[in-house]
């Protein structure tokens, strides 16, 4: 695999729109050409290499070019976002949208990541070694389809709205989350290690969330079912498991009725 890496040069007075940050935007081009790139802040197009320094050179396809972005990113949005394959290492905190619509590959984002990371991510490994901002995994503002596959893990804590009309793939926390865990879920896994505020599962037709800590408030329309012993990322222990939401539309499977699951370790 062949490496660029990107060194931010000088700091946007607004905030930087880099949706061209991606294996697959890179591939292929010369560092000419990579520095020709688009990026936008505020209503003005910019060039990458206005605001970036380029070294290396990007495999012939997405698969074979691996980025390393560095310095403060904190004003940066977007890194990642629609990559297919190949990897890109994040090595500070970055701002919004962090891997939005992500469909493959791997994102490595070496600190804190802003709001709507992973935003209606299909695919690919998205791992952030610090804290999440909220709507994590979840759906574009109005639309319906949050997170639909691949893997998005979370080693500190993450905000509100975790997997908002999520439809399929994991999200792992290792931290809490905040509230609105899993609203309007449809499908996929969210798990919390840590503890979760109120309004777990609102509005929840289908798939999993699990929570190792403890949940503020429960919602009412969760019935505890039964206890089950399960293996979860790693960690084996008995868990309460309740159906819901029992207030929302439910479809069925073999004339059965299809619940959301809600896991309480105990």
């Amino acid at each position: 695999m062949k490496k660029v890496e990107l060194t931010i040069k000088q700091q946007p007075e607004l905030y930087l729109e880099t949706e061209n940050i991606t294996p697959d935007a890179f591939a292929g081009k010369s560092a000419d050409e990579i520095a020709a790139l688009n990026v936008y802040e505020g209503n003005v197009t910019h060039k990458l290499g206005d605001f970036f320094s380029i070294a290396g050179t990007p495999g012939a396809t997405a698969a074979d070019t691996q980025i390393v972005v560095n310095g403060n990113l904190e004003r940066v949005k977007w890194i990642g976002s629609r990559m297919t394959a190949g990897e890109v290492v994040v090595e500070s905190s970055m701002d919004m949208y962090a891997g939005a619509f992500m469909a493959g590959g791997k994102l490595l984002i070496k600190g804190n990541a802003g709001h709507f990371t992973g935003l209606g991510m299909t695919g690919g490994e998205l791992r952030i070694t610090g804290n999440a901002g909220n709507y994590l995994g979840a759906a574009y503002r109005g639309d319906w389809r949050g997170m639909q596959g691949g893997v998005l893990r979370v080693n500190g804590n993450a905000g509100s709205d975790v997997g908002s009309f999520m439809r399929g793939g994991e999200i792992i926390i290792g931290g809490d989350a905040d509230v609105h865990v899993g609203t309007h879920q449809e499908g996929g896994k969210i798990v919390v290690k840590g503890n979760a505020k109120s309004k777990v599962g609102g509005q929840m037709v289908k798939g999993e969330i699990i929570v190792f800590g403890t949940i503020d408030v429960m919602m009412p329309g969760f019935a505890h079912r039964d206890n089950v012993d399960l293996e979860v990322d790693g960690t084996k222990a008995t868990f309460k498991r309740y159906e819901g939401d029992l207030g929302e539309r439910h479809p069925k499977s073999k004339g059965a009725v299809v619940y959301g699951q809600l896991y309480i370790k105990q």
